[in-house]
């Protein structure tokens, strides 16, 4: 995980500073970007059991899932990665291991994703969502949405960048594509990209003036313009 600076260290530098400027819109919908992702987790998983086979795996690694299911859409994301051993009730990560190949054991791959974001641990969610087969259309826009997030929470910006804007192409539409643009181009702009950032501000701002993203994009192309 990218080494924290401290608190006079930012001040101090005013790239830096001006760096922490640019990452305020992501920063301000850091929790909605998780959110949304576990909002769209329940259609998602039901589209993957849907076009599942009837296989013994299959049927014996849905059983195995309904604990940790439960634990994950309540918020209780530690039981969820690792069970309950006095009730004999696997986790996650113990799913992953005994039924990697089946569709509950994908779906497990996003939800311990989710679950390692959501209690900090980076490092083991973006193992997990590398991991995750992720489905076509507008249902793949969260998964790859939360890949780029965690790769801004451990400083991979550029590989950020180009993640959010794979989530913005994956599914073309006026809401997720506006919105995972400018998180493109933020964190392109923290990984000292300027001329792409300024491209893909550019972006939304043509294709999607009406966007809620649109003013974001107008103020970080400012940013940019003053660079120069």
């Amino acid at each position: 995980m990218a080494q924290r600076l401290s608190k006079d260290e930012l001040e101090a530098d005013a790239l830096v500073t001006g760096y922490v400027r640019a990452l305020s819109f992501y920063k301000d919908n850091k929790t909605s970007i998780i959110g949304a992702v576990v909002a769209v987790t329940v259609l998602i998983a039901g589209i993957l059991w849907y076009v599942s086979s009837s296989s013994a795996a299959e049927n014996n690694a849905r059983e195995a899932m309904t604990y940790a299911e439960e634990q994950f859409l309540s918020g209780n994301f530690e039981n969820a990665l690792f069970g309950d051993e006095d009730a004999f009730e696997p986790g996650l990560v113990e799913i992953i291991s005994r039924f990697p190949r089946t569709t509950a054991g994908n779906l497990a791959f996003y939800y311990a994703a989710v679950s390692f974001a959501e209690i900090g641990d980076y490092d083991s969610a973006l193992q997990n969502i590398r991991r995750f087969d992720i489905p076509s259309g507008v249902m793949g826009v969260a998964p790859k949405s939360l890949h780029g997030m965690i790769l801004m929470q451990l400083g991979q910006y550029s590989d950020a960048s180009s993640m959010f804007e794979r989530a913005a192409n994956w599914d073309l539409n006026s809401a997720t594509t506006p919105f995972n643009l400018l998180n493109a181009a933020e964190a392109a702009y923290a990984a000292g990209n300027y001329n792409r950032a300024a491209t893909l501000a550019r972006r939304i701002k043509s294709d999607y003036p009406n966007s809620q993203q649109a003013p974001n994009a107008q103020r970080l192309e400012g940013m940019l313009s003053a660079r120069n």
